[in-house]
């Protein structure tokens, strides 16, 4: 793999992770309330709370949270797929 490549596949994963949070959230709020509104705006939270240590002069903040609904992991597969038809 080319770090070219490389650069293309971590940028198009985050935003597609990102774009498809936000796409989901607003399907869901058009949605009525149901079972395809709880599978657009239900989501997984993965990851650690944020680590403070707050020492005299210092002060260090440390967390990362990955939230995924459906149509994050839709979009992360589509890239993943699209990245194997186009590169490979």
């Amino acid at each position: 793999m080319k770090r070219s490549e490389a650069i293309f596949l971590t940028t198009a994963l985050i935003l597609a992770a990102v774009l498809g949070g936000m796409l989901g959230e607003m399907i869901g709020s058009f949605m009525p309330q149901g079972s395809v509104r709880t599978l657009f705006e239900r989501s997984v939270q993965i990851g650690f709370d944020s680590f403070h240590v707050n020492v005299y002069a210092l002060d260090f903040t440390l967390g990362l949270m990955l939230k995924l609904n459906f149509v994050s992991v839709l979009l992360v597969l589509a890239v993943i797929v699209y990245y194997r038809w186009w590169y490979l």
